[in-house]
């Protein structure tokens, strides 16, 4: 008999299990797990579906997001999304279910360092506000000259107390 530590006995449980068939009932003892059980790593998810705002179509789907992103954990919105087993993992049930308390956020290219250096060296013509995606407020920035230097100092605050965000929503994109 093997004995084996951690995930590796995880892992090799789900490769190695035989298939069972749909109209057996679950064994705990056994060497399959329930496939709405398996971890990130077994699965590929769909992205949690945009709702733009409409409450009531979430009301209707019971699943979606009305809002996206957010600083703080308890801020952030959580759905349910579609999740698939990947293929060559054996697991008992059903191999498409939804995955339930998953954070709607989504990240976009803007990079907090690269921002934080655009406003600090190139602020005064705006190039912040563009690298976010507000033109409008750019090109007036741009205009003034950075609001004669007030409005550039500003937006450094802004940005680093986490008040100045990306235009689309949203998050900041966790790699430099």
């Amino acid at each position: 008999m093997f004995f084996f530590k951690g995930a590796t006995a995880i892992t090799l449980l789900y490769l190695v299990s035989a298939k069972v068939e749909d109209n057996k009932t679950f064994n705990p003892l056994g060497p399959l797990v329930k496939c709405s059980y398996l971890t990130w790593e077994f699965v590929k998810c769909e992205e949690p579906l945009d709702l733009k705002g409409n409450s009531t179509a979430k009301a209707d789907l019971g699943y979606g997001c009305v809002k996206f992103g957010g600083m703080r954990y308890e801020k952030v919105e959580r759905t349910k999304v579609r999740c698939t087993v990947l293929d060559n993992i054996d697991c008992f049930g059903n191999r498409t279910f939804f995955k339930e308390n998953v954070p709607c956020i989504k990240y976009s290219e803007q990079y907090f360092t690269t921002t934080l250096l655009y406003s600090i060296l190139l602020g005064f013509l705006g190039m912040d506000r563009f690298c976010l995606g507000q033109t409008g407020t750019a090109v007036g920035k741009l205009l003034t000259i950075g609001g004669v230097g007030i409005w550039w100092i500003v937006d450094i605050i802004l940005l680093v107390t986490n008040n100045l965000l990306p235009e689309d929503g949203s998050n900041w994109n966790p790699y430099v």
